[in-house]
């Protein structure tokens, strides 16, 4: 009687264990596709744009917030070429706006041995949030190599183009019924790149003349969401938009999505 009490109590723990550590999910975002530097006061070269713990209107720290409440044990950067081994651990890996030339004099460009580790990384159950741009400030041709092989590739042209901020009705997008943004009823995404899809990728966010904005697709394991603009970083979430814009409960919506990706395996 006391080896059965001890081997269900041994169970029991194992279970409980693994349960944790199958929840215990960790968001790694790309700095090395996207790695932008600029000369702070003291004329030192810092890296910025799209960091977790960047607080200025050009930072991630917003949308690092919406990570956290939703969950996610960890936030971690990557600085490095993705491949099989530092992608270990990582539940979510995010990609925002590849560099070239124009941001970066040497910019890293995504490679096919590089695409080709991150499609197995979520073929094996890894969820995947590529955030483009229009082709005039990313590199989308290189990114390519890596979209194409989910079924779909950012177009070079541009979306939702808006000429300042008397003209914010031209990104504008009103959310009905969408399977992602639960609680984001109007938003607004600026200067975009379109997305075609050429396989089982599925629309999910598409333009009133029917351009599409954001697209899904399973993998696999895993999951893939990506979006033709790195449109939650602070500046569009942190109350500069008019009142009428939830880009804040989309980056709720959005990060709590992913999350929830990772544990249907």
């Amino acid at each position: 009687m006391i080896r059965n009490i001890s081997l269900k109590s041994w169970l029991f723990t194992l279970i409980i264990f693994i349960g944790l550590k199958a929840t215990a999910q960790t968001v790694t975002l790309d700095n090395y596709y996207n790695q932008e530097t600029k000369k702070d006061k003291s004329g030192n070269m810092v890296s910025f744009h799209y960091l977790w713990d960047e607080t200025a209107s050009s930072g991630f720290s917003i949308f690092s917030e919406a990570f956290k409440r939703n969950g996610a044990k960890e936030l971690k950067t990557l600085s490095t070429a993705p491949n099989e081994t530092n992608l270990k651990g990582t539940s979510i890996y995010v990609i925002v706006d590849p560099d070239n030339l124009k941001d970066n004099p040497k910019p890293n460009y995504v490679a096919e041995t590089e695409a080709t580790a991150i499609a197995k990384w979520v073929k094996e159950g890894g969820v995947l949030l590529i955030m483009a741009n229009d082709d005039v400030n990313a590199d989308l041709e290189h990114l390519n190599l890596l979209t194409t092989k989910f079924g779909f590739t950012f177009n070079k042209d541009l979306i939702l183009h808006v000429i300042d901020d008397q003209h914010f009705a031209d990104g504008e997008l009103t959310i009905e019924n969408n399977p992602i943004l639960k609680t984001a009823k109007t938003i607004f995404i600026k200067d975009a790149s379109s997305i075609t899809i050429n396989n089982s990728a599925k629309p999910i966010l598409k333009t009133t003349d029917g351009k599409n904005v954001m697209v899904s697709v399973k993998y696999g394991k895993g999951t893939v969401l990506a979006v033709g603009d790195p449109w939650l970083y602070n500046e569009y979430v942190n109350g500069r938009l008019p009142v009428k814009y939830e880009n804040d409960k989309a980056a709720n919506d959005i990060a709590n999505w992913l999350l929830k990706q990772t544990t249907k395996k």
